[in-house]
């Protein structure tokens, strides 16, 4: 046995602030936290339409004040932002070939993000 130290090298709480792409990971993955009060008011929400009409109507009160609509509105651009950022990166994790020729990264991008506006249509006729 040595009696020397191991290195131990130092790391700064700001570290991924020097390098762009840690950058971008850091923002990226701050994006869930409005997801999450975005989450748990659609929880209670769901709490309060089980609990009557005098409590939905208090939740739909909650849900109107400009600081909870501010906070659901960072949480969509949050959430859009991952998606774009997730709907970018498919093509190089899963290329799609089509009789030996990989399909352009262009329309894979495109064609996921006409799939989430089909959907988002077809739930807004739904409803």
């Amino acid at each position: 046995m040595s009696n020397r130290k191991p290195y131990v090298r130092e790391m700064k709480r700001t570290w991924w602030k020097d390098h762009p792409f840690y950058r971008f990971y850091m923002v990226r993955e701050a994006t869930v936290l409005p997801l999450i009060f975005f989450t748990i008011c659609l929880t209670f929400g769901l709490g309060s339409l089980v609990k009557g009409p005098e409590a939905w109507q208090s939740w739909l009160d909650f849900m109107a004040n400009p600081v909870v609509l501010i906070l659901n509105i960072l949480a969509l651009a949050g959430s859009l932002f991952h998606a774009q950022t997730f709907f970018s990166m498919m093509p190089q994790v899963m290329p799609i070939r089509i009789k030996g020729k990989t399909l352009d990264k262009k329309i894979i991008v495109l064609g996921q993000w006409a799939a989430v506006a089909a959907i988002t249509l077809f739930v807004l006729v739904l409803v």
